[in-house]
């Protein structure tokens, strides 16, 4: 999107980007309607540029223009753009109750991740209340195919996209091993089966994750619930039980959030 001349792209001034995020903020519930003289009054900016970022903003529907009043208010692309924040954010208020009673469940520490385009990251958590515990800072992001999160991520993706990933650096993983490769794949398609992704040392010796995916209404891979362990009082045998577990927790995620539950 071009807001303007190169003098309003830095330099002498404030930048277009600056000029944008400026007008925008004009716009408030008690005033959602404003000419150009009063959002230029208001940011100190000539009504010349004004208008044409503006016009720049119209043409991206972030704001639209009353026909009868040439006022101009937000627009609908305003939802779009805030769209994915405003889903992360639900699914997160749905999702911790939900992973409250899962950690005091398993007696682990039960966490939230959302898929940024190029990893994992944690947005909620619920630590286990045991003095030897695995935790991770909210924010934190992981983009290894060992990852149990980003497991059930690229499971619910294309095995084309899942190499396009991989070919891109975004995940690491194998890239050039055709065999290994495979091996990714096949995985993938056992956590579909499965229901529910495991991490059992692959990513530190002494942890062990198993991550299940959440849906939205729309069957839409929007979030994935964690429970993530010390390795020595997670035997293998006790796996099964404890992906169970992790998939009753993320179906009734799903389930606030209109979506169905996990289906092999």
């Amino acid at each position: 999107m071009s807001m303007g001349s190169d003098d309003d792209l830095g330099g002498r001034g404030p930048s277009a980007i600056t000029n944008a995020v400026a007008i925008l903020r004009c716009f408030t519930v008690d005033e959602p309607n404003l000419g150009v003289t009063e959002i230029a009054a208001r940011i100190g900016v000539h009504k010349s540029t004004v208008s044409r970022v503006l016009a720049n903003l119209e043409a991206e529907d972030l704001v639209e223009r009353d026909a009868a009043t040439r006022r101009f208010r937000l627009g609908l692309g305003i939802i779009a753009v805030a769209g994915p924040l405003l889903a992360r954010l639900e699914v997160r208020q749905v999702a911790y109750p939900v992973l409250t009673e899962l950690a005091e469940r398993t007696r682990e520490t039960a966490a939230l991740m959302v898929w940024d385009g190029h990893g994992s990251v944690s947005v909620e958590q619920i630590p286990s209340t045991r003095l030897i515990k695995h935790t991770a800072a909210l924010g934190s992001r992981y983009a290894t195919t060992g990852s149990a999160s980003v497991q059930v991520f690229l499971a619910a993706m294309s095995d084309d996209e899942v190499r396009a990933l991989l070919a891109n650096g975004s995940v690491t993983g194998p890239r050039h091993d055709d065999t290994a490769l495979g091996d990714l794949l096949g995985l993938l398609a056992a956590v579909r089966t499965d229901g529910y992704a495991v991490n059992y040392g692959m990513t530190s010796d002494d942890e062990v994750g198993v991550a299940s995916a959440v849906q939205d209404h729309r069957g839409t891979v929007v979030a994935a619930v964690l429970v993530s362990a010390p390795r020595y009082r997670t035997p293998r045998e006790a796996i099964p039980a404890l992906g169970a577990t992790c998939r009753e927790a993320a179906d009734a995620v799903s389930g606030r959030l209109g979506g169905r539950p996990w289906r092999p």
